[in-house]
């Protein structure tokens, strides 16, 4: 994701607790369009009680209608996401609030800044991946020829890969995943997540079929809590989502914690998104 004028983010980041009140609290300043967003997407810098940052703010008025999404509601899946994000303790997600802006209610989130050379996607020749790579699929590159798509065997991408399959991610492309000089990964673009029937399309299918580690076990155990009818996560999470979606979504983590193991590809949805970067 690139911006207009990049304006290096201060004095907050992503795990400081200060974050959320910068995020819904400041005043917001729009300084240009991303242009790349299939939704309206704004880099902003948001600015309160001295201290200053860079973030995205996506208009609700800025939506495009989708077909299996209620109209208005991606800005609010955005924010759920960042909230079982933080149930998980994984801080895979960066802080993400609702809140009104210069266009609107919307979304607003903590720009991040990626580490340049990072790769965790890439395309092989061969029909089995090397070593500390997990293979994806076979892409056609062109001329008639195709490669393998493989991503990085790194417990990042699969902590992620379990919060997708909790959130029933319907959009986890390359693109969205941003790794930082610090060794943090975090992903965006959660606004078609949570959708009652099953969605999941992601380029995260390495561990596809095989056992969950015994932490996502245990961070899965403590969602089941969090998600109860008085949970805290449930609460957090009411505001945004139907009861419908909720209830979904504590079913998909009864299922991982009941089969174990990471979801393999339905046939009833495209298990990868197009384009898948």
């Amino acid at each position: 994701m690139s911006a207009p004028e990049r304006i290096p983010p201060r004095s907050v980041t992503a795990a400081d607790p200060a974050a959320a009140v910068l995020l819904a609290e400041g005043e917001l300043t729009v300084r240009g369009r991303i242009r790349e967003a299939s939704n309206a997407a704004l880099y902003c810098t948001v600015t309160h009680e001295g201290r200053e940052a860079a973030c995205v703010y996506k208009p609700v008025a800025g939506e495009r209608p989708l077909w299996d999404f209620p109209d208005g509601t991606l800005a609010g899946r955005e924010v759920a996401a960042h909230a079982v994000s933080e149930a998980t303790g994984w801080g895979l997600v960066p802080p993400t609030v609702l809140r009104d802006g210069p266009y609107g209610e919307g979304m607003c989130q903590l720009w991040i800044e990626t580490a340049p050379g990072a790769e965790l996607l890439a395309l092989v020749d061969g029909e089995e991946p090397e070593p500390g790579w997990k293979a994806i699929g076979l892409a056609e590159v062109g001329e008639g020829r195709t490669a393998l798509l493989v991503h990085a065997d790194d417990e990042r991408l699969r902590r992620l890969a379990v919060l997708d399959a909790v959130i029933n991610n319907a959009d986890r492309k390359g693109g969205h995943l941003l790794p930082t000089a610090e060794g943090l990964l975090y992903g965006i673009d959660h606004g078609v997540t949570f959708n009652a029937e099953n969605k999941l399309r992601t380029l995260l299918w390495g561990w596809a079929g095989e056992p969950l580690t015994a932490e996502a076990l245990e961070v899965l155990e403590g969602l089941r809590t969090a998600l109860t009818d008085t949970g805290p996560l449930t609460a957090a999470l009411t505001p945004l989502l139907t009861r419908a979606e909720i209830d979904a979504t504590r079913a998909r983590v009864e299922t991982l914690l009941a089969t174990g193991t990471h979801p393999q590809p339905g046939g009833d949805w495209p298990a990868i998104p197009w384009p898948p970067v």
